[in-house]
Parts: C-alpha cells; sequence; structure tokens
C-alpha cells in the first residue's frame, strides 16, 4: 500500500508539471469537443474507417488494427487531431484522417460519437498467461491512478479506455512510448514505465487485455 501511494502520488508531482502540456490539446480538440454531434454523419464517416477497425470497431486480434468501439468521445477526438496535426505519428492513418476525408472540429466530432457508442469488444487477443501476477503487480503500482481499476480510463482527462483491447496493441504502445516514438504520449505515464524491459511491459499488457469489460 505504501509503495502504491508513493507511485501515486510521484503521478501527481508529473502531471502537475511535465503532465499539464499534454492536458493542452490541440485548438481543433478543444473546438470539436463543444459542438453538437451529428451522428448519422459519424456512422456514414465510419464506413471509411471500418476498412480497417471492422464494422463493430474491435479490430484485429493480432493488434495490428486496435480496438475503437466504446472509447472516450474525448479520447478519439484528441487522437484523431493529434494525427492529423503530426503529433502523433501514425501514416496509415494519415489518408483516412485529413479534414477532407472527415471533416472539420464538426467531422472529428460526428465520427468519435458513433464510435464511442459502438458495443465493446467482450473478445480481444491475450497474451500468454505466464506472469498475470507481475503484470497485476505492475498494473496497481502504475497504471491505476489514471486508468482506473478496471481499465475503465477518464474521459475528461483525456486518459484512454483499455479495457477491453487487444494484447498486442498494448504491448506495441507500452513499447513505443517508452522509446519515445508517441510524441504525444503523457509525460506522466513515460516517466513510470521507461526503465521497465519489454518482458515486463509484455505482463502488464496482458493482464490489461483480460480486464473483464464493462458492458
Amino acid at each position: 500500500m505504501k509503495k502504491q501511494f508513493i507511485t501515486t502520488s510521484f503521478f501527481i508531482f508529473l502531471l502537475g508539471s511535465a503532465g499539464a502540456a499534454f492536458a493542452a490539446s490541440p485548438d481543433e480538440t478543444a473546438e470539436a469537443m463543444k459542438l453538437t454531434p451529428n451522428i448519422g454523419n459519424g456512422k456514414k464517416t465510419y464506413e471509411l474507417c471500418a476498412s480497417c477497425h471492422a464494422d463493430n470497431g474491435w479490430g484485429k486480434e493480432d493488434g495490428s488494427f486496435p480496438v475503437i468501439a466504446g472509447q472516450h468521445r474525448s479520447v478519439i477526438i484528441k487522437q484523431l487531431a493529434d494525427i492529423r496535426a503530426r503529433n502523433r505519428e501514425n501514416p496509415t492513418m494519415y489518408p483516412f484522417s485529413g479534414d477532407d476525408v472527415i471533416g472539420g472540429p464538426q467531422g472529428l466530432e460526428d465520427v468519435a460519437e458513433y464510435i464511442s457508442q459502438l458495443p465493446k469488444a467482450l473478445e480481444v487477443g491475450q497474451g500468454d498467461g505466464k506472469q498475470l501476477e507481475k503484470g497485476e503487480k505492475l498494473y496497481l503500482e502504475k497504471c491505476i491512478a489514471c486508468h482506473g481499476d478496471k481499465g475503465q480510463g477518464n474521459a475528461g482527462s483525456f486518459f484512454p479506455r483499455i479495457q477491453g483491447q487487444h494484447y498486442a496493441y498494448t504491448f506495441r504502445q507500452l513499447q513505443w512510448i517508452r522509446d519515445g516514438r508517441r510524441k504525444n504520449a503523457n509525460p506522466a505515464m513515460l516517466a513510470l514505465i521507461k526503465d521497465l524491459d519489454d518482458e515486463t511491459l509484455s505482463s502488464i499488457a496482458d493482464y490489461v487485455s483480460r480486464i473483464k469489460v464493462d458492458k
């Protein structure tokens, strides 16, 4: 308990300093968040997204495309805006995320609202299950302060829902954040995982992939 308290306190300290830059979203994100969504338009736009993320938004179990169904609207908007602004490197998404495809802030709002209302994935790709105890311990120490006890995230703080996400995708994102490949990553998260090796990150991702999904 003492160790967890220290870790959480350290996170709060970081969020108050370096984390402030993470919370300062691009202007497009802030503008989109104020708009009223047109879910019909969002559904139409999503037809293009479905070619990779599938009609149900469940992506692929091998983690090549993540689950996006049921993700917080704020998180979807921010990630799309970051990709458009090249604040998050994702060449695969570049052709599909431009305002000539999705539209401006209203388009972001519409498609994000549609995706957020898709039923959450009940079956996702998992790891080998050999280090779940280690993964759970680390999750409680390093992840729970932001992502919650059930991986539910926090929409108001742009912390993503990670329950019901493919193991391979989560593992890859953890690696990329640690290695500095995710430019829009929360600095507080980087500080918490920067010294963890692949085996340790894998144990966390495997544990997360097995968290029961809130329906």
